[in-house]
């Protein structure tokens, strides 16, 4: 698991505090707060005035003190019974009031769990085989890989505004039980020959346009892995469509430029990524041969099975449509307490799972759990669902109450329901999905679901076939006599999924034909959705939260810029200056984009044309005749390389970006640039103001010496002075003394000097 202080940071918990609070008194607007909570992992709900809190667990795993700590959020922070457990082996609370947020992500925060970038076009809860480091069949331990990969991207400049989000998965052998098919990336761990390394999968996803992956990466070892996966997500912050969300995610790059143009891309930025990993520390697994044991399945498995450890086994335990109780979760850390069990995982199928239990100890187990109504999987209870209309505002129809009615027989299917064609109860990968809709009928508005047949996101798995839509009072009917026609047809051993593709899309349409028809005498029958009362309607709550925060463009941009930055001092480490410096003119154009973009002008061309734009558009800040001067300096760098000038030069750069947010933050004062510029906090603070406007000459320059004496080398602070000649006196004497004048702004009578300390620390005199 990883780290506390990788994962947890308190100082952005109690940053976040302050902004619940300056919206709660009216100092930060909706729209700017909302970017913040998606950021950390807060999302709105379809009831107005609370909130859902998603807790990420990466792979899945979690420790006693953990699985408590939920059990004390839910209670303390929620009005709901239950926390559940999602298709991504997240946690979510629900019902919570907003104001408590900060107090429930600091109570987490203490045993090591986040919220953060659980929500918002970044890289989400990375999910991953469930039986990860006990599975007999596996080559490695992928939560190694797991870990490394959550601390290379979590709070990454990177992946602070992707387009859209973007999911990733690892399993542990070829089968594959963490779906990399349907993954923005998928990882798979293989052995090639005689070597042991990664498969890689991209532009997989589900939703209104579902796609399987492709193969970007035949064989890679270890050591190439995070790199491979940052050029992928560059790949995907660099060329998906930021203005149509609908169409930005990395499976539509793949469409757009065909598998071909798509690897071409993803090789371009892999260059530039092993570049600046070049120097990096990366996992490194434990690899061995498979030692036999059956295939356990993507979710949990669906009985106690022996582990890779001799005399330990893992035992899964089913939860209804992912659901369980503050007691059940306390009672389950007080089980492995008296055993000293300190791993149980989450899975995607909303089950959880206890490792690591003797076999002496299994009866008594399995007793404890039954007395907390808890249980294994039985046959037919392999049912997923969506929230749908209990709480999400995308939900049409109420996915949770069609799915405690289904059962996959005694076939054990897997069903899969979404309330939408979202496809968050995985609709898609089910051996039966259904994802809701609306459909408009003799001049009513019916609750129904699309049908899919035979999806798989395992090895050799597909996209389920499309079937017909079905009026959600019919579901049940529906469902049944699918199961009976794969139940009395199918071959030995053929599977739902072979089955279904030997039928084909048109088998079904004609099977259940009578059930899709709607007469008009039948309106009233089918015009009521599962759990209400009231007749069906859509209700128009507006887009999705993830959907609907379009992160600004001049955030997008300094979080690319950042990025940039990070691969520049990469490259300047290995000597390649050549690199360095091509990554540092793409950090002042975009910089220098979003300052012209704020401003109100057209974007500029080249860099000189975008120095004129700025001093013409604020000619007081002196931004633009900064850039001009960044810009000579680096012709004459890229003509004839200078360490010395380069290490000054990229100082006075990365003092310009600084320079270039305060002032993005003074034109629009509720600009939020703290994601993207994560190394100076969620906020960019403004420099400590000094008044010296009733100080005469030369006592005014004494009074600012004596400042800056006080701060650290680096500070900023501005000095505002009565204008007139005396203030330029005090620009140059402070000019000599080493320090750096990085802003004149003149306004009326008074004049403010924006300093930047230089040299050692000192004490006032």
């Amino acid at each position: 698991m990883n780290p506390k202080e990788v994962f947890v940071n308190v100082e952005e918990i109690r940053r976040y505090g302050v902004a619940v609070q300056a919206l709660e008194n009216g100092e930060m607007d909706a729209d700017r707060f909302m970017a913040l909570r998606l950021q950390h992992g807060i999302y709105g709900q379809r009831q107005e005035g609370v909130q859902m809190v998603r807790i990420k667990v990466p792979g899945g795993r979690l420790n006693r003190a953990q699985i408590a700590a939920v059990a004390d959020a839910l209670s303390n922070y929620s009005s709901d019974k239950f926390v559940s457990v999602t298709t991504r082996q997240d946690f979510q609370l629900h019902f919570v009031d907003l104001n408590t947020t900060p107090a429930l992500m600091s109570d987490l925060g203490k045993v090591g769990l986040t919220t953060r970038e659980a929500c918002g076009n970044t890289v989400r809860n990375i999910t991953a085989c469930p039986m990860a480091g006990v599975c007999p069949r596996e080559h490695t331990d992928v939560s190694t890989f797991v870990d490394g990969a959550v601390t290379r991207f979590l709070r990454n400049p990177l992946t602070q505004h992707l387009p859209r989000k973007f999911k990733i998965s690892f399993s542990g052998c070829e089968a594959d039980c963490a779906l990399g098919l349907m993954h923005d990336v998928g990882v798979v761990a293989i052995k090639h020959g005689d070597r042991f390394g990664f498969k890689v999968l991209a532009g997989g996803g589900l939703g209104h346009k579902p796609r399987a992956a492709i193969v970007v990466e035949e064989f890679i070892n270890e050591a190439e892995l995070l790199p491979c996966m940052e050029a992928l997500i560059a790949l995907h912050n660099r060329f998906s469509d930021r203005k149509r969300r609908a169409k930005a995610r990395i499976k539509f790059l793949v469409e757009k430029f065909g598998p071909n143009g798509f690897l071409d891309k993803y090789r371009q930025e892999l260059g530039r990524a092993r570049g600046a990993f070049a120097n990096l520390p990366t996992p490194k697994g434990s690899w061995r041969d498979q030692t036999g044991g059956e295939v356990c399945g993507a979710g949990a498995p669906r009985r106690v099975l022996p582990q890779r450890q001799p005399g330990l086994h893992s035992l899964p335990i089913n939860l209804p449509l992912g659901q369980i109780s503050a007691e059940q979760l306390r009672a389950i850390a007080r089980i492995v307490d008296q055993d000293s069990l300190d791993d149980i995982r989450t899975t995607v199928d909303q089950s959880v799972i206890i490792t690591n239990i003797p076999t002496a100890r299994i009866k008594a187990i399995r007793a404890a759990l039954r007395d907390i109504d808890l249980y294994e999987p039985a046959v037919g209870d392999n049912v997923v669902a969506c929230p749908g209309t209990s709480t999400c505002r995308l939900g049409i129809t109420s996915s949770k109450h069609i799915a405690r009615e289904l059962s996959g027989t005694h076939a054990d299917l897997r069903i899969r329901v979404s309330g939408c064609h979202n496809s968050c109860g995985q609709h898609h990968i089910g051996d039966i999905g259904l994802h809701g809709e609306g459909q408009r009928l003799h001049g009513k508005l019916i609750p129904s679901y699309v049908m899919h047949f035979g999806g798989d996101g395992m090895f050799g798995g597909a996209v389920a076939l499309k079937g017909p839509t079905v009026p959600s009072a019919r579901i049940e009917a529906a469902v049944t006599r699918v199961q009976h026609a794969y139940l009395a047809d199918r071959a030995s051993d053929e599977t739902f999924t072979q089955w279904s593709r030997r039928k084909d899309s048109a088998y079904f349409s004609d099977m259940l034909a009578d059930l899709v028809e709607v007469n008009s005498v039948d309106i009233a029958s089918v015009s009521r959705d599962h759990g209400e009362k009231e007749a069906f309607k859509v209700l128009q709550l507006g887009g999705g939260e993830c959907a609907g925060a379009a992160q600004d463009r001049v955030v997008s941009s300094f979080s690319e810029a950042m990025h940039e930055k990070i691969y520049r001092d990469a490259f300047a480490l290995q000597r390649n200056y050549h690199d360095a410096l091509d990554c540092a003119r793409q950090m002042i154009q975009l910089v220098g984009e979003s300052v012209v973009f704020l401003a109100g002008h057209k974007t500029a061309g080249d860099l000189p044309a975008m120095a004129d734009t700025l001093q013409k558009a604020l000619s007081e800040q002196a931004l633009g005749v900064q850039l001009a001067a960044l810009h000579a300096t680096l012709g004459r760098l890229e003509k004839r390389f200078e360490l010395a000038v380069y290490a000054q030069w990229t100082k006075d750069l990365d003092q310009w970006v600084d320079f270039a947010a305060r002032v993005c933050q003074t034109i629009d004062k509720q600009l939020d640039l703290g994601t993207a510029l994560p190394e100076r906090g969620d906020a960019v603070d403004e420099p400590p103001e000094v008044d010296l406007t009733s100080y005469e000459c030369p006592l005014h320059y004494i009074k600012a010496r004596n400042e800056l004496r006080k701060m650290e080398a680096g500070k900023i602070a501005t000095f505002v002075f009565v204008s007139g000649e005396p203030t330029h006196t005090v620009a140059a004497s402070l000019k000599t003394d080493g320090h750096d004048i990085i802003a004149k702004e003149i306004s009326g009578d008074t004049t403010r000097l924006t300093v930047r300390k230089a040299g050692p620390v000192a004490q006032a005199s």
